[in-house]
């Protein structure tokens, strides 16, 4: 093991931010601990259906808070897209190649994915599963990749919002959400969130690349400025505590992207500017780099199979005797939440399974793309960093 971490530390280029990977890694992990947390899969009358313990729960709120990290993730597309552009003009690259490597790195994955889980879909009904069951398996998977359409918009306007101040597009989502809580104005309105709301911390990203990270003052000043805001819009303005979609509930802070949400995105923008010194300093390491490197490299796969894991590991427990306790029942009570906790390294056993059985997918559309989390035969001093 260790061997193989100074390998890949040895490969790392020596420009390579290693915090802004450790970012992802850990945006990543927030979305997959965060859905296998607060969706139940529980059987009613014979079929399957999705429930929400934050239905029942509310004093599970706070996960949301710390799984939540959407805003982390288009932090570091900001980021990453504003260099590569860049970095790509430099060498005389179009426009158009230089989109065509990234969509390819986003929706590759994607194609196998939807095609593995056509085929599964299909073998469920003629094995007589209700349709009911499939859509509900099929929402639980697809749903996510919501997501992935909106950086991928966001990536492509990238020349043309790499330069946009933040606060225009916050405005602009201050305003959606005056017209359609405030004015009793057409709910539609929020939708225009979808990209403004993002649209924040990716041009704080791209800033970022731009100009060089800021400084910890500036990240203390949006980690309190952001919390405030939300508190204040929680407690004041009837916003939802939750940072999730919660079933049944009249206002959801993620269809579309409500104030709160954006606001509470920009605490997170500063706890990981403070986050990346040290990040850095953690990361010299190269058994931790090795680990942040190795989930990189298989983003998207981890992203994309995460949920289908959870599924395997839920229906393949039907086969037991009886309901399984917090994989099977209602999520109403302390006892699930507990009992959920238990399964949560099953999950991962069978993540680590699709993960063995998908990731050379991504590994060589990335090596195509040419993906520089590691290189051969470019040794790096350790820790090594470029300061952008």
């Amino acid at each position: 093991m260790r061997e193989l971490a100074r390998r890949i530390d040895s490969a790392t280029p020596p420009d390579r931010d290693r915090a802004v990977d450790a970012l992802r890694a850990v945006a990543i992990l927030g979305v997959v601990l965060g859905h296998w947390l607060v969706t139940a899969l529980v059987t009613d009358s014979g079929a399957i259906r999705v429930v929400s313990p934050l239905s029942s729960l509310p004093g599970l709120a706070p996960v949301s808070w710390v799984f939540q990290t959407l805003a982390v993730f288009f932090l570091v597309g900001g980021h990453v897209g504003a260099k590569s552009h860049a970095a790509a003009r430099a060498r005389g690259e179009t426009y158009r190649r230089w989109l065509g490597v990234r969509m390819a790195r986003l929706f590759g994955p994607v194609a196998t994915v939807s095609a593995v889980w056509a085929v599964a879909a299909g073998l469920m009904l003629a094995a007589g599963a209700g349709l009911p069951t499939v859509q509900a398996l099929l929402r639980l998977v697809l749903s996510p990749l919501w997501f992935l359409v909106v950086l991928a918009a966001l990536t492509a306007a990238t020349p043309l919002v790499a330069r946009l101040h933040p606060l225009w597009p916050l405005a602009v989502v201050l305003h959606a959400d005056l017209v359609r809580f405030g004015l009793d104005g057409p709910q539609e309105a929020g939708w225009i969130n979808v990209a403004a709301g993002w649209l924040v911390p990716y041009c704080l990203g791209a800033s970022w690349a731009r100009r060089g990270l800021p400084g910890r003052t500036t990240g203390w000043a949006l980690l309190a400025s952001g919390t405030a805001a939300t508190a204040g819009l929680v407690l004041c303005a009837g916003y939802p505590a939750s940072m999730v979609g919660v079933p049944g509930a009249g206002i959801s802070n993620l269809g579309p992207p409500t104030l709160a949400a954006v606001t509470f995105g920009l605490a997170q923008c500063g706890g990981a500017v403070l986050l990346l010194g040290p990040l850095r300093r953690a990361l010299r390491r190269p058994v931790a780099w090795a680990g942040v490197a190795l989930l990189n490299l298989s983003a998207m796969t981890v992203f994309l199979w995460h949920q289908t894991a959870m599924i395997a590991v839920t229906t393949t427990g039907l086969l037991a005797d009886g309901p399984l306790p917090g994989l099977h029942t209602v999520p109403d009570g302390a006892g699930w939440v507990v009992a959920r906790l238990a399964w949560l390294p099953v999950f991962a056993g069978a993540l680590v399974v699709c993960w063995s059985a998908f990731r050379t997918n991504e590994r060589k559309r990335a090596r195509g793309g040419g993906s520089r989390v590691v290189r051969e035969g470019r040794p790096a001093p350790s820790g090594a960093v470029r300061r952008a």
